[in-house]
């Protein structure tokens, strides 16, 4: 690696180090494997165990009496005696549900626990079913491992940690992994995503420039990433993947193969062992074919005979192949996004164990148009890329002036009235990222508002994924449109969401750090980007549309309550017109020409402005009855500086 240490100095990053200076470590919390390292005299490294071997294989086995195993004995041994009580690939099931798709496949040794009333996090029922554990407390347990290793190696406590996330994790995932980090005792300074890191290792290194792609397949999870590396400063273009995608696909699909070969059920007749084993005898049937042309396989039948078959390289690469070319949408997505082509790439970096496959790095090469880079080792580079960033955020010398941009990977907005989605920070902001709104009352005398908080591309909210509610109430009852309520979404450099909102006259405040409903699954995640693309024309359409009809039947209720509560305000002349706008309208709100319903909404507004600016001189006079000039004159001029982009929020 470098010769000197070089400092990430990420944006918004104001104490970190103040915060933080000492022994820190990078962690690759994988599916599979899990590995830490430090930086040592400049150069970061992976810490070993007292067998020499950097890897911690992630399982970890609930045995009776609370024992606990973690790594190479539970995956190797204890896995196939006790597959109910080890947990393996655990990290596929963080921030997901009882009805994710993860935890209702037939194909699994897992037996799940019943969920507490409310609660939405998939449990394991282990240690004989004496046991519910939670795939957070499954990954504190990798996590203690690894930080004793790291507190031996350092002769002393662990100061931080930067801890690696899929790019394509959300915010439950994401934070379940940080509650992991914290279960286990770890002072998670940052999280980072894996291509980033991987990125980072590799340009710091190589020392190179230019604009790369990072292809990172791994045993649960698959992140695309493009970056350009410039002069010391790594910038995240865009981003894409599916954190439900690896290796272990690989292994479920050559196992329901071989389960077809062998006459046995899908489901292995329901035998947690004969899953595990058949799962297992999958995988190594995979890696032997690497090399070999065609490997033997024996399976046991639950009435205890054995069959006996052989797997061809070209038949598990025709399996495979198909689980593998779901990594093309959102490679294409991501070259898109970024505005490259794969001609116009400097290189794409391989990353995580399942690239090590010849199928997996043709398909890279055919995808790319170009030769994959893979001289630095795929298992580790992602934790040494954290390493370095950790020992910045601890303290470290800053001999490069290294800038690292990551960004956001779907869209945050809030849900208006009529289902339209209002995006307040766009997929690929580079992140920490902030973004502040003023919305008003769709109602007269509305005193609260229903905030909803969604992700996605698409325009509607039912399209998209819901994140939070919130309400915020003792809004004063105001005219409709009167009261201004000011929004700001924060995402912070783990790319985790926080929501605080402000009604502006009364200062009425709530806030909300976003921990989403777990349970959307990868396919809903890719449906969301890929629908985006295939509907973008008819949801602009939809969603002009419904904002025009919600604007239409806001005005003709507001105007009817004002001509009835109001009428002595009412001069010459201005109920003719007034009235004969209403009747315009209210044919035209009913067709799809969004333009006339518009236009109509303009003549109505123009015919009754006059009485509109009537009322609202008397509301606000009655409003402000009693209040000190000072006041009035600081809550105006606050006003001014804070309304701007306004649009309408739900009741």
């Amino acid at each position: 690696m470098a010769e000197a240490l070089f400092q990430i100095s990420e944006p918004g990053e104001s104490n970190a180090k103040a915060a933080c200076k000492g022994r820190a470590a990078g962690i690759d919390l994988g599916t599979t494997n899990s590995l830490i390292a430090v930086v040592n005299a400049g150069f970061p490294q992976c810490l070993i165990d007292d067998a020499g071997e950097s890897i911690l294989p992630s399982a970890v086995y609930y045995g009776p009496g609370g024992q606990v195993q973690v790594g190479a004995k539970a995956r190797n041994e204890l896995a196939l005696l006790f597959p109910q009580d080890t947990l393996v690939s655990v990290k596929r099931f963080m921030g997901r549900g009882p009805t994710d798709a993860e935890a209702t496949r037939k194909l699994t040794p897992y037996v799940f626990a019943n969920a507490p009333a409310g609660d939405s996090v998939v449990r394991f029922s282990v240690a004989g079913g004496t046991k519910a554990i939670t795939p957070i407390e499954a990954s504190a347990e990798i996590l203690k491992v690894l930080k004793a290793r790291a507190e031996l190696a350092l002769d002393g406590p662990l100061d931080g940690v930067v801890i690696t996330v899929p790019a394509y994790f959300d915010d439950g995932q994401r934070q379940a992994t940080r509650d992991a980090g914290r279960l286990a005792g770890l002072e998670v300074l940052r999280l980072l995503n894996e291509p980033t890191a991987a990125a980072l290792a590799y340009g710091l290194d190589k020392k190179v420039n230019g604009t790369f792609a990072v292809f990172d397949l791994g045993g649960g999870t698959f992140d695309i990433s493009i970056l350009v590396l410039d002069g010391g400063v790594f910038e995240v273009k865009s981003t894409g993947g599916d954190s439900a995608l690896g290796g272990d696909d690989f292994d479920r699909a050559i196992a329901e193969v071989l389960l077809s070969k062998a006459g046995i059920d899908a489901a292995a007749g329901g035998d947690s062992k004969a899953v595990r084993a058949v799962l297992d005898a999958a995988k190594r049937a995979k890696e032997a074919l690497s090399d070999a042309d065609s490997v033997a396989v024996e399976l046991k039948r639950a009435d205890a005979s054995v069959w006996q078959g052989q797997l061809t390289r070209a038949e598990m690469e025709a399996i495979v192949s198909t689980v593998l070319d779901r990594c093309r949408a959102a490679c294409r997505g991501a070259l898109k996004d970024a505005g490259v082509s794969a001609k116009q790439l400097d290189g794409v970096i391989l990353v995580g164990g399942s690239t090590r496959m010849p199928l997996v790095r043709q398909f890279v090469k055919s995808l790319f148009e170009q030769e994959p880079l893979s001289d630095i080792d795929p298992d580790q580079v992602v934790a040494l890329g954290a390493a370095v960033q950790a020992e910045l955020l601890a303290g470290g010398d800053n001999p490069g002036d290294i800038v690292l941009l990551d960004v956001v990977p779907l869209s945050l907005g809030l849900e208006m009235m009529g289902g339209v989605v209002e995006k307040l920070i766009h997929r690929n902001s580079t992140v920490p990222c902030g973004a502040t709104q003023t919305f008003t009352t769709y109602a007269d005398k509305q005193t609260g508002f229903d905030l909803h908080v969604v992700q996605g591309e698409r325009e509607m909210a039912n399209e998209g994924r819901s994140l939070a509610r919130f309400k915020l109430t003792g809004v004063p009852p105001l005219p409709a449109g009167l009261a201004r309520l000011e929004v700001t979404f924060t995402v912070d450099a783990d790319g985790i969401l926080s929501v605080s909102a402000q009604e502006l006259m009364t200062g009425q405040q709530a806030q909300v750090q976003v921990k989403p409903s777990y349970g959307l699954t990868d396919d809903e995640v890719e449906r969301m980007l890929l629908d985006s693309y295939a509907h973008a024309d008819e949801d602009v359409y939809l969603r002009l549309l419904t904002e025009q009809r919600v604007e239409a039947e806001r005005i003709l209720a507001a105007t009817r309550t004002a001509l009835v509560t109001t009428p002595e305000l009412l001069e010459t002349g201005d109920l003719p017109r007034i009235e004969a706008s209403m009747a315009t309208l209210e044919a035209l709100k009913v067709t799809t020409d969004h333009g006339g319903i518009r236009k109509a909404i303009e003549a109505l507004d123009a015919s009754s402005k006059d009485f509109a600016a009537r009322r609202m001189n008397r509301a606000l006079s009655s409003g402000l009855r009693g209040r000190g000039v000072d006041a009035v004159e600081h809550k105006i001029d606050e006003h001014k500086i804070k309304s701007h982009g306004t649009s309408e929020a739900s009741h």
